[in-house]
């Protein structure tokens, strides 16, 4: 597509309901927003690891229309090691400029102070998908992990779960920082909260509570 056709293209596209929770949900989680033209555009930049296959096409597929080369495969070395990632990204647009004002301090990841008003089901759901995972085959227990957010994040954020969704959490200290911890008496809930937005593929995070 020549930049005039990408131009035109562009004016057209507009962010819808769905969109923009699921947007919401991959910012919390792994995804991130680029920069360009001086800050004036940003595009979404959504990569897992090609066991996760199956969830990139379910993201892709919601945001379509924004993305000119469908999801690729790349290899990726990290501490010596090489990993197959599976990726995308979306064009670049003034619309995901409001998105990147809200999630980012500088290059930093931040969560929003009205994050209680954006965090919807699907949100939560999709926020789990990409960053949460069960503690073990054993337990009960579910984890966000959170290691890349300030203390002030982590406030928000067990805020709008306990506030909005009755989810009681805890933190858990990690190396790399501190993860949520979802207390035993909540799981359940949490569970009956997402479930009808987690994919097939991805109910092994669930462990047995699936």
């Amino acid at each position: 597509m020549n930049t005039l056709k990408l131009r035109e293209y562009k004016k057209g596209l507009k962010l819808t309901k769905v969109q923009r929770e699921i947007l919401v949900g991959t910012l919390l989680g792994d995804s991130h927003l680029s920069n360009h033209n001086s800050g004036v555009a940003y595009r979404l930049m959504v990569q897992h690891g090609l066991s996760q296959k199956a969830y990139v096409d379910w993201i892709y597929d919601k945001f379509k229309d924004w993305v000119i080369t469908p999801p690729k495969i790349k290899d990726q070395t990290v501490n010596g090691k090489l990993y197959k990632k599976y990726w995308f990204n979306t064009v670049s647009h003034p619309a995901l400029r409001f998105y990147a004002a809200q999630f980012y301090r500088g290059r930093e990841k931040t969560v929003p102070k009205l994050i209680h008003r954006w965090l919807t089901p699907l949100g939560l759901a999709v926020w789990f998908m990409d960053d949460g995972s069960i503690k073990s085959n054993h337990h009960r227990a579910l984890i966000l992990n959170t290691q890349c957010y300030s203390d002030i994040c982590l406030r928000r954020l067990r805020r709008v779960l306990s506030n909005k969704y009755k989810i009681a959490t805890k933190l858990r200290k990690q190396k790399e920082g501190k993860q949520i911890y979802l207390l035993a008496s909540s799981v359940q809930e949490f569970v009956n909260i997402i479930r009808p937005y987690i994919i097939p593929k991805m109910e092994y995070k669930l462990g047995k509570l699936r």
